[in-house]
């Protein structure tokens, strides 16, 4: 099935044939991964997301904003009117170059922020200079990941566990503290946790863990801080094609098949989901707090 033109998102499309659908080619490239680097290319909404103005004037800091589900908020929020400071690992600089000029092509301020979320002295810094650079803070989008796949517990080490424990909780609970302080009321904090933190995959034992996690983090938090007028809410995205997942988030037998499990039949593009972190994050989404939203082909989370 070919896959059809790529159109403004409001077009009626069929979804089956939107995008391509496996078989894909292996494609081995070592973490964190670059989506330059994969085939096909993802689509962030490069030449398909048109802004309505719904985040004009909004301040954001989106982590893992790169590649993948971050960049295409990056993009998206961008074009709704909003400047963003992009937190991402140095090695992915080459992409993250491209998201500033498509940030800045949308008029909007870029601030470039690379670092390592494993560090807690960064997390704080991170927020900081975010602040500084945009002036303010308005949302949050915890986007940051780190996934590998482990067949068998006895060959997960605890070097993995926990640098994917640190990059996915710790990270999220110290981003998340440091930016409070300077979240005004109307605020809105999006984590992504994923289909994982309900359907857990044997080969991700520790990455489904840390999803279930975001996805407690985010109901408990949402509580303790509607007071203040700030909502928190997740996405939780199913099978998306994603540089996590050919850089040792998937076998590479997986990586060929990728996303052919779910009703729809093929994996979902990161220009798809960008659309629900900006409700979230816009006014329209003014009464959804403490909830996680799914967007997963067609599985139930």
């Amino acid at each position: 099935m070919t896959p059809e033109p790529v159109k403004n998102q409001y077009e009626m499309r069929d979804p089956l044939s939107q995008y391509p659908r496996p078989p894909f080619p292996r494609q081995p490239q070592p973490a964190p991964g670059l989506a330059s680097a994969m085939d096909p290319t993802p689509d962030h909404g490069e030449d398909s997301y048109v802004g309505f103005g719904r985040l004009k004037g909004r301040r954001a800091l989106i982590t893992g904003a790169d590649s993948g589900i971050g960049r295409a908020v990056a993009i998206a929020f961008a074009r709704e009117g909003a400047d963003v400071a992009l937190n991402y690992l140095q090695v992915e600089d080459s992409d993250a170059e491209e998201v500033v000029k498509l940030i800045e092509a949308a008029g909007r301020k870029a601030v470039v922020i690379p670092g390592d979320l494993k560090d807690e002295a960064f997390c704080r810094a991170l927020v900081q200079q975010a602040v500084d650079g945009l002036g303010g803070l308005d949302i949050l989008v915890n986007n940051a990941g780190k996934q590998t796949a482990v067949e068998a517990l006895a060959d997960l080490s605890t070097e993995q566990f926990d640098a994917t424990m640190k990059t996915n909780v710790y990270a999220l609970f110290w981003v998340t503290k440091a930016a409070l302080p300077h979240l005004p009321p109307g605020a809105s904090i999006i984590n992504t946790t994923s289909i994982q933190a309900s359907e857990p995959s044997k080969n991700l034992v520790d990455y489904a863990m840390t999803k279930a996690a975001i996805a407690n983090f985010t109901g408990s938090l949402a509580k303790q801080v509607a007071e203040k007028g700030i909502r928190v809410n997740a996405v939780a995205p199913g099978p998306y094609w994603t540089a996590l997942q050919p850089s040792g988030g998937q076998p590479q037998e997986s990586v060929t098949k990728f996303g052919e499990q779910v009703p729809l039949g093929r994996p979902g593009q990161p220009a798809e989901i960008a659309p629900l972190y900006v409700l979230l994050a816009s006014q329209e989404g003014s009464y959804m707090t403490g909830n996680v939203y799914a967007s997963t082909g067609g599985s139930l989370y």
